[in-house]
């Protein structure tokens, strides 16, 4: 194989500490005072919030001389409201850290909110673009320390955070590399309870974080490398952890490779993510079962460019054939195995507003990153196919 070694280039990093395991949230307190945190924020959804793991977080803190308080006012797709609402609960209150705690909605505005804590510009000024990160003030940027409940995500080993502008009702990509939490507590215990059509949604958002990452080009090995062993787990541990889901082990798997997935798409996303960041927006649906039902025709669409690498995917997996058709056939499989929808129209999204969401998709953060250049035209097919669930 020739190969010019001038596109043998890159810039890597990689995340941070990850405590990981089962039992590891009593490490709480000791990774707060770590970090200088001695009057913590713990940031979380409402539903989480009234559960007993973050009265017993909080518990421990306080017995171990943290006095921490608790900001829940959270929404599914985290708006920009929230954040400066929990900002201003930080300020209040005198907090000089965030524990993120939660699936990717709380941990998505903790870390907004530990990064905004500090700034004086508003939050839509710091958008993934360019080098808009750099009109922060680093000094201002409060220390977190995450605790991932879902395994979807990975957003506890990711530097940005998604956030909802009510007034566009478009996501945007918020980035600072400080937003990156100092200490991450991944405890398997905390998943226990999550239940099945959660368990498969947020397993399949791991998934498509995986797979983008290992279809974007560039070179970048070390990425590729954790994809592919990322694939191999949702693969292996995800029916296991929906269909029992008090069997630990599988927790435990599917947590390190929702960790996997994020770490391994600093190389980059694609159309999976460009249609399902404007899907989510206007009609408020989940983002890793978005993820999940646009993804085969995303596939279908990339085919001609990914084609090779899901020849060496499919080897690598086990499956029958080392083929494209065998990696679309196991996704379309373990979608239907796990309840996922088909089609678009199935979780509520219509066709009266598809010309709006590809002209969106085209600008996302995640489009240039697609095997294939995207542009309105394209998008909209792929959009039309999966309202109609027609997989090429």
């Amino acid at each position: 194989m020739q190969i010019d070694p001038k596109t043998l280039t890159g810039t890597w990093s990689y995340p941070t500490q990850v405590r990981f395991g089962p039992g590891r949230i009593a490490e709480l307190p000791r990774a707060c005072k770590s970090l200088g945190m001695s009057r913590p924020l713990l940031v979380t959804d409402p539903g989480l919030a009234a559960l007993p793991m973050v009265a017993e977080a909080v518990a421990a803190n306080e017995a171990a001389g943290l006095p921490t308080a608790v900001f829940s006012e959270v929404k599914p797709n985290p708006l920009g409201r929230n954040v400066e609402d929990g900002v201003a609960v930080f300020r209040e209150g005198g907090h000089d850290g965030v524990i993120a705690f939660g699936g990717g909605s709380g941990l998505d505005a903790a870390k907004a909110i530990a990064f905004m804590a500090g700034q004086d510009r508003p939050i839509w000024d710091f958008e993934d673009v360019g080098s808009n990160w750099k009109r922060a003030d680093p000094a201002g940027i409060a220390p977190i320390v995450a605790v991932p409940t879902t395994a979807g995500t990975g957003s506890e080993v990711g530097r940005a955070s998604v956030i909802l502008h009510e007034e566009s009702h478009s996501k945007r990509i918020i980035f600072h590399p400080k937003m990156l939490p100092g200490i991450v507590i991944s405890d398997p215990e905390l998943t226990l309870g999550l239940p099945a059509h959660i368990t498969a949604a947020t397993g399949m958002d791991a998934l498509a974080h995986c797979l983008e990452a290992y279809c974007a080009p560039g070179f970048h090995p070390m990425a590729e490398g954790i994809a592919v062993e990322g694939l191999r787990l949702v693969k292996d541990w995800l029916p296991t952890a929906v269909e029992d889901g008090g069997n630990l082990a599988a927790r435990a798997q599917m947590l390190a490779a929702a960790s996997m997935g994020a770490t391994a798409f600093q190389k980059g996303l694609g159309a999976i993510h460009s249609l399902s960041h404007p899907i989510g927006a206007i009609y408020d649906t989940h983002h890793g079962l978005t993820n999940a039902v646009v993804m085969p025709y995303v596939l279908a669409f990339n085919r001609p460019a990914i084609e090779d690498k899901m020849v060496r995917l499919a080897a690598w997996l086990g499956l029958a054939e080392p083929s494209f058709s065998a990696v679309q056939g196991w996704i379309l499989g373990l979608r239907s195995a796990l309840s996922i929808p088909h089609s678009l129209r199935e979780i509520g999204v219509g066709d009266d507003r598809v010309e709006e969401i590809a002209e969106a998709a085209a600008v996302d953060p995640t489009a240039p990153s697609n095997p294939i250049p995207l542009d309105p035209p394209a998008l909209r097919a792929m959009m039309e196919n999966a309202l109609e669930g027609r997989v090429d």
